[in-house]
């Protein structure tokens, strides 16, 4: 069974960057397209991001477009999810989740099959 592993998360200043990774030892990813998502306390999980199987599309929500940068290399099979100019509305726990999916251009937030157990990133002074 697939497993993803989320890395990267930490304590990091207004402004700051993190990146994350999801990786899936053992597993080819170039198969599943994958989204990033995250749950801030006290609120629902939202997607932030998704990219297709072959990398080709990506997609971001509103909130991150411009800050937030989802890339994929799978001769590694890891996922990465550059965050710039972070706020404390980023805090959060983020998780990565997988879908086989045929297409190589396709990628969204709905029927991800595999999750990781998240990475907390915490933006405060």
């Amino acid at each position: 069974q697939l497993q993803l592993v989320e890395s990267g998360g930490g304590l990091v200043q207004p402004g700051g960057s993190l990146r994350l990774s999801c990786a899936a030892p053992g597993f080819t990813l170039a198969y599943y397209f994958i989204a990033w998502f995250r749950q801030a306390p006290g609120k629902e999980r939202e997607g932030v991001s998704c990219i297709s199987n072959s990398g080709g599309s990506t997609n971001y929500v509103d909130s991150v477009k411009g800050r937030f940068t989802i890339s994929r290399d799978n001769a590694k099979n890891t996922v990465y999810l550059q965050m710039n100019s972070l706020s404390p509305e980023d805090t959060a726990v983020y998780y990565c989740a997988a879908r086989r999916y045929a297409s190589s251009t396709y990628c969204g937030y709905y029927g991800l099959d595999y999750w990781g157990k998240g990475t907390l990133v915490t933006v405060s002074s």
